[in-house]
């Protein structure tokens, strides 16, 4: 009982520590505390907020999942989110397994390249997190998926089915094939880095029983730098626009930066623009 009541307490002090202009969003009629609600930490962690009510009070114990859900929405460093795990019973991840927090570099890198799609994927290239550029090119599908759904590599072979592209762009065929060779060669060597992550393995197994493409491309993986890609985003408000896509990586928790650029003055970035424009005209959008 005292460990759930030290969860609780720990999780409601680092709630109360973040104001929701850190997190990207617009706070809403008179407040307690300049501090994050519990809607608005359940909001960024896709739970309830009464399952945060209940968390703080002592009742109940969070997954792995929802721990790492949470640990993205209160932005906890390393430290914070191993800390948070032990006091809810769980093993932290450590060697063998693929890191899925953001580090401060990470976390920089979302806040300061707001103007510019980016999302930031773990070694296994599972999607954690994103800024709100990445949101306004209406890629939506990913945001909301759970478990392997939220996964690049898993979307490209198997959903939403096999041979469809997932989501809401496009690239040439040749520009398709070699960025599947490349992300599988990157799974490849991250399932080398991280023998003891099971996830990883069911994962790569999976695929292997479902597509006979990605089977053949993990047979003859090797591994090699990423090279100039371009994509076309089907956006249902503006059109398509055209963009740059870069993969940068993130020594710190090997995580992947997936960038999106239009070229300066052009017709394509007027369009990301017109789009995070229209995100913002939403009257769905809460600055979330």
């Amino acid at each position: 009982m005292a460990e759930r009541n030290d969860f609780g307490a720990v999780l409601r002090a680092w709630r109360e520590r973040l104001t929701p202009s850190a997190v990207g969003l617009v706070p809403h009629g008179r407040r307690r505390s300049p501090g994050l609600l519990r809607e608005e930490v359940a909001q960024l962690a896709g739970v309830s907020a009464d399952y945060v009510k209940r968390l703080e009070q002592g009742r109940g114990r969070p997954s792995a999942s929802v721990l790492d859900a949470l640990s993205r929405a209160l932005r906890l460093s390393r430290d914070e989110y191993e800390y948070l795990c032990v006091l809810a019973g769980h093993a932290a991840g450590g060697a063998g397994f693929v890191p899925r927090q953001l580090g401060p570099g990470a976390r920089r890198l979302l806040d300061r390249l707001g103007d510019l799609p980016v999302c930031v994927c773990d070694a296994a290239w599972t999607v954690i997190d994103w800024n709100l550029s990445w949101t306004a090119m209406g890629c939506s599908a990913t945001e909301v998926a759970l478990g392997r759904d939220r996964n690049m590599v898993w979307r490209f072979f198997v959903a939403p089915a096999p041979g469809v592209p997932p989501g809401n762009s496009t690239r040439t065929p040749e520009r398709m094939r070699r960025f599947r060779e490349q992300v599988v060669a990157d799974l490849r060597a991250a399932s080398l880095r991280y023998p003891a992550d099971r996830e990883l393995a069911s994962m790569v197994a999976d695929l292997a029983a479902r597509s006979a493409d990605f089977r053949a491309l993990w047979e003859t993986a090797r591994p090699g730098r990423y090279y100039d890609d371009r994509v076309t985003i089907h956006h249902p408000v503006v059109g398509d626009f055209t963009v740059d896509c870069d993969i940068l990586a993130i020594h710190d928790g090997d995580l992947r930066a997936v960038v999106f650029t239009p070229e300066p003055g052009s017709r394509d970035a007027q369009r990301l623009a017109l789009a995070r424009t229209a995100l913002a005209m939403s009257p769905h959008h809460d600055g979330s």
